[in-house]
């Protein structure tokens, strides 16, 4: 079982930065895949970028050269620096681990999820 909680959120204007992270609790965080995931009003759920167990990271077209993942083990934590924002890249965003650390962009693949923190991008 694992417990996350993101935190990081706010609001930004566009070309601004933000720092995500999710606090992991539990145990065999090394041997997860974690990813970012993000849902704006009205729209499906996608896949923003994930980290593999063995290190492998995947990214979303659409935040290529923008956003990076990276995870410490050590703290347990995940993170996702996101730079250059624009408008569209607003959403709730969800931190999720899949426990077969497959590392893919599939939120279906994902088991454990957390609530959400919130970021808006204004023009």
């Amino acid at each position: 079982q694992v417990q996350l909680v993101e935190s990081g959120g706010g609001s930004v204007q566009s070309g601004g930065s933000l720092r995500l992270s999710c606090a992991a609790s539990g145990s065999n965080f090394r041997d997860y895949s974690m990813g970012w995931f993000r849902q704006a009003p009205g729209k499906e759920r996608e896949g923003v970028a994930s980290i593999s167990s063995d290190g492998r990271i995947s990214y979303a077209n659409s935040v290529k050269g923008r956003f990076t993942i990276s995870k410490d083990n050590a703290k347990i934590t995940l993170y996702l620096q996101m730079n250059s924002l624009k408008p569209e890249d607003a959403a709730m965003y969800y931190c999720a681990a899949d426990p077969y650390g497959l590392g893919t962009l599939d939120p279906g693949d994902f088991a454990y999820w957390g609530q959400g923190t919130q970021v808006t991008v204004s023009s």
